[in-house]
C-alpha cells in the first residue's frame, strides 16, 4: 500500500485516507473513491486528497478485520459488523472471561498494522458486555499478514467466556460473642448479592459455634442440599490446622490450599468433601468490595478448579487496595502523624435545562442580595478548610465574573454538556495529589452553610479520612458529601450525568450520616422554586 497526496484526478481506485466535505454532504475515510466521487470532489473546489493506493494483495481495512474475526471460535460471542477497520467482541452470556495473553501477544507481534484489544483474564462479564476489540491501523494490510494472523487464532485460543453455572451454595458461619448478629445478616445479604450474576442461590444458612467438630457437622448436614459450600469464621484463619481447615479434614475432606497472594483475602480456605468445593471465606468477603474471594468463587462457578499453581500464581495484579476497616492500614500511620486533607469541589457547570427558555441562569439568581454561586462558593471559603476550587462550563465567564475577588480556583469543565460526572471528574483531577478526602458540593443548595461544611469535615477527620461521610436530612440521604482517596479512581471512571451515588453504595465502605436539617435537600432547578424560596431571578 502507498500513502500520500494525489492529485483528484489521479485518485480514482485509491482509499480515501481523510474525510473530505462537498458542496453536498461528505465523502468518509475509508471510501474506495469512483468516477463520480472524483467528480464531486472536482465540483467542490478540492484538487488534492490523501489516499491509499493499494498493492496486489492487500486487503482493506473492514475486510482484513472481518477475516480476522473469523478465525475466532464464536462459542459464547458476539461480533459487531466490520466499520473503519473495527470489529468488537461481546459476550453473549453472563460468565468468566479467560484470555492467554501469550497467543494475544503473539498476534499483536505479526504486525503494527493489526491489533487486538481484550478484558484482563479471568474478569467476571454479563451478556453484552464487551470483551474485545479488534482493529485494523492502516486502511489497508497486506492479505498475508492477515493469513498469519488468522492462523494464530485458528490454532489456538485467545480468549473466551466461560458460562457460570448456576449453583445451590450453602452458608456455614460461626459464631463467638464479639460477631453482631447483623453483622452475619450483612454477610448473607453480600453472599447473595454475588451469587446473583451466575443465577445460583443460597438454600441454607447455619450458624454453629467456632470449634472444628461443629463446623464439620454443618458440613455433613449441608451436604445434603448443596453443591457448594461457603463457611465464614467469625475469626480469621491463622493456621492450616486452624478450625475451617480442620473442619474440612473432619468432615473427609481434603484441603487444597490455605492463603493467597491477594490483598484483601489472603485468608482464604480451599477443599472439597467428596466432589463438593468448600471455600473458607477471608473476612474482606463480608464487603462487596473486590477481593481474593470473588476471583475463586468465580472460578469455580465457571466450572474451573483453580489448583496451588494456579492460586500462587495471582500475586501481580493481587494487591487490590487498602482495607480501611484494619487495626492498622499502611497509609494510616501518616494520618495519625497530620491532620487529615480534605478538598472542596464545588459543581458549577450544568446547563440548568429547567430554568426555561427565558435565558435565566439559576446561579445568578440573588438570595438576600448575593448571587446563588458566589453564596456557596463564599460559604466553602468560610469552612476554613483552605483550597475550593470551583467547575464551570455552562455560561462560565458570568459565572466567574460573579466569583471575582474570592480565592478560588475556577477550573474549566468543557464537556460540561456531557453530564455531571464530567465535572465531577475534573474537580478530583484538580485536587492536590496529597488530599484524603474530597467534599463534593452542589453549586445551586443556597441553604448549606460553612458551618455545615464545618460540621462534615469533623466528621470526616474523626474517622481518620477511611469512611464516606454524607449530609442526610431526618435520616434522608442528601448532599453534601465527603469522598475518601480510596474511592478517587472509581470516581474517574463515572461517565454520563450522574454523581456520586453507585459508588457510596457499592464502595463497601462505612458511611457516617451527619444531619445538618433541610439544607441537604434544598436545591433549586425552576423559576418557580426560586422565586418560592424569596430569590431574585436574574441573567
Amino acid at each position: 500500500m502507498k500513502f500520500g497526496p494525489v492529485a483528484v484526478a489521479e485518485a480514482g481506485g485509491t482509499v480515501l485516507a481523510h474525510a473530505a466535505k462537498l458542496q453536498v454532504g461528505r465523502l468518509a475515510k475509508g471510501r474506495l473513491l469512483c468516477a463520480a466521487d472524483i467528480a464531486a470532489l472536482e465540483a467542490a473546489g478540492i484538487t488534492e486528497v490523501v489516499v491509499a493506493r493499494l498493492d496486489a494483495g492487500d486487503l482493506l481495512e473492514d475486510e482484513a478485520a472481518a477475516r480476522i474475526a473469523n478465525a475466532i471460535d464464536r462459542d459464547h460471542l458476539t461480533f459487531s459488523e466490520a466499520a473503519t477497520g473495527r470489529i468488537n467482541v461481546h459476550a453473549a452470556v453472563d460468565g468468566l472471561f479467560v484470555a492467554s495473553r501469550s497467543i494475544v501477544d503473539r498476534l499483536n507481534r505479526i504486525d503494527p498494522a493489526i491489533t487486538l484489544a481484550c478484558l484482563a483474564d479471568h474478569v467476571p462479564v454479563r451478556a453484552g458486555d464487551m470483551v474485545a476489540t479488534i482493529k485494523i491501523i492502516p486502511l489497508a494490510v497486506a492479505g498475508d499478514v492477515v493469513t498469519q494472523a488468522a492462523a494464530v487464532l485458528q490454532g489456538e485460543e485467545a480468549f473466551r467466556v466461560k458460562p457460570f453455572a448456576a449453583h445451590r451454595v450453602a452458608l456455614i458461619a460461626t459464631m463467638l460473642p464479639s460477631l453482631k448478629p447483623s453483622v452475619m445478616e450483612k454477610t448473607c445479604r453480600i453472599l447473595e448479592d454475588r451469587l446473583r450474576l451466575s443465577a445460583s442461590m443460597l438454600v441454607c444458612e447455619i450458624r454453629v459455634a467456632h470449634t472444628a467438630q461443629a463446623v464439620a457437622s454443618a458440613i455433613s448436614e449441608a451436604r445434603r442440599d448443596a453443591d457448594m459450600i461457603i463457611i465464614f469464621g467469625a475469626s480469621a484463619v491463622a493456621d492450616a490446622d486452624d478450625v475451617i481447615p480442620a473442619a474440612i479434614r473432619l468432615a473427609g475432606g481434603r484441603v487444597d490450599h490455605v492463603g493467597m497472594p491477594v490483598d484483601p483475602g489472603n485468608l482464604l480456605v480451599l477443599g472439597q468433601v467428596g466432589d463438593l468445593p468448600v471455600i473458607g471465606a477471608p473476612g474482606c468477603a463480608r464487603s462487596p468490595k473486590e477481593n481474593g474471594f470473588d476471583w475463586i468463587l468465580n472460578r469455580i462457578l465457571a466450572g474451573e478448579w483453580p489448583g496451588s499453581e494456579d492460586i500462587t500464581g495471582l500475586g501481580v495484579g493481587g494487591l487490590l487496595m487498602e482495607i480501611p476497616t484494619r487495626p492498622l492500614p499502611r497509609a494510616l500511620t501518616s494520618l495519625h502523624q497530620r491532620q487529615v486533607s480534605v478538598a472542596i469541589v464545588l459543581l458549577a457547570a450544568g446547563r440548568a435545562s429547567r430554568m426555561g427558555a427565558a435565558g435565566q441562569h439559576k446561579l445568578l439568581a440573588e438570595f438576600d442580595g448575593v448571587p446563588l454561586i458566589r453564596r456557596s462558593a463564599q460559604a466553602a471559603l468560610d469552612a476554613g478548610n483552605g483550597r475550593t476550587i470551583v467547575v464551570t462550563g455552562h455560561r462560565q465567564d458570568e459565572i466567574r465574573a460573579t466569583l471575582s475577588g474570592l480565592e478560588i480556583t475556577a477550573i474549566e469543565n468543557p464537556d460540561y454538556a456531557a453530564g455531571m460526572a464530567s465535572s465531577l471528574v475534573r474537580g478530583l483531577n484538580a485536587v492536590a495529589a496529597d488530599a484524603d478526602g474530597v467534599l463534593v458540593m452542589l453549586a445551586d443548595m443556597p441553604w448549606v452553610t460553612a458551618q455545615d461544611l464545618k460540621t462534615l469535615i469533623a466528621a470526616f477527620r474523626a474517622e481518620r479520612g477511611q469512611t464516606i461521610v454524607r449530609a442526610v436530612s431526618g435520616g434522608k440521604r442528601g448532599n453534601p458529601v465527603i469522598l475518601p482517596k480510596s474511592t478517587f479512581e472509581a470516581i474517574r471512571q463515572l461517565r454520563g450525568d450522574i454523581g456520586a451515588r453507585h459508588i457510596i453504595e457499592s464502595s463497601g465502605l462505612p458511611v457516617v450520616d451527619v444531619e445538618i436539617g433541610p439544607a441537604a435537600h434544598l436545591d433549586f432547578d425552576t423559576p418557580e422554586a426560586i422565586l418560592a424560596a424569596g430569590g431574585i431571578l436574574k441573567g
